[in-house]
């Protein structure tokens, strides 16, 4: 079973499996013209954020974060969830969705009142995962030019 680490997005390890991510991404980006964003140590900081990888027997196969959102009528407590990957070898074990939980669950242990995440279309089994974990598609709340489809899953008490 594998194990989930906090890391900065500029260590080597989280550094190493986003470009992973991002290279993928650009390959696979219709019409090309992907601009990926590489996240600074700041971005997934406490109390606003983490980001974590996620490792089997000792080697990254993925990553996740979230962080606080200005959501743009103003909500507060709203967290994004950003660059859950999980690198080819890894994918068809439930993994996906075990790293998505446990971002839900940091983001519980964070105060927040809901999520939000934005992908693209052709993603297609992002976009499974995240409606089978409840997420509910919503209009656009950010300007991602690599974004097409948006999704918010409220957070209620946990015991």
């Amino acid at each position: 079973m594998p194990t989930f680490r906090i890391a900065s997005p500029e260590d080597a390890d989280a550094r190493a499996v986003l470009v992973d991510y991002f290279t993928l991404r650009a390959a696979e980006f219709p019409g090309g013209g992907y601009s990926p964003a590489y996240p600074t140590a700041t971005t997934f900081q406490a109390p606003d954020g983490v980001f974590l990888v996620l490792e089997d027997a000792g080697t990254i196969v993925g990553c996740g974060g979230i962080r606080r959102v200005a959501m743009p009528d103003g909500e507060p407590g709203v967290f994004e969830i950003k660059h859950v990957f999980l690198r080819p070898q890894a994918r068809g074990r439930g993994w996906g969705r075990l790293l998505l939980d446990e971002l839900e669950r940091r983001a519980h242990g964070l105060g927040a009142s809901a999520l939000v995440l934005d992908t693209h279309h052709a993603l297609e089994a992002a976009g499974h995962l995240y409606r089978n974990s409840g997420f509910t598609e919503i209009p656009r709340y950010n300007d991602n030019p690599n974004a097409t489809q948006w999704y918010r899953k409220a957070l209620g008490s946990r015991p």
